[in-house]
């Protein structure tokens, strides 16, 4: 029980460690604080979801973490398209010289 609990905490530390600095290295002008939070809550649920499915304690928790997992990455995902086409919105159309 103390290992499990030891891994557990390490991979929770790490999955904090890395949300923070995506949520600090994004520039305010593509997203709003809250929107920058909600992708890495996102990011921390797929590695979440990921270390369940991999345990394969039960099925039911299989088929929980897997639809976790499609369900957190289709927003992360949905979120680097909307941070592209706002991109796009800032890029000049003139023509380049």
């Amino acid at each position: 029980m103390g290992d499990n609990l030891i891994d557990s905490l390490f991979i929770f530390m790490l999955a904090c460690f890395i949300g923070f600095e995506v949520i600090r290295h994004v520039s305010p002008l593509l997203h709003t604080p809250l929107m920058s939070l909600t992708n890495a809550l996102d990011a921390i649920a797929v590695i979440g979801a990921i270390v369940m499915v991999g345990e394969r304690k039960s099925t039911f928790a299989t088929v929980l973490g897997t639809i976790a997992i499609v369900a957190a990455t289709s927003n992360v995902v949905g979120g680097f398209f909307i941070t592209d086409r706002m991109l796009k919105m800032f890029k000049s159309s003139r023509p380049n010289k």
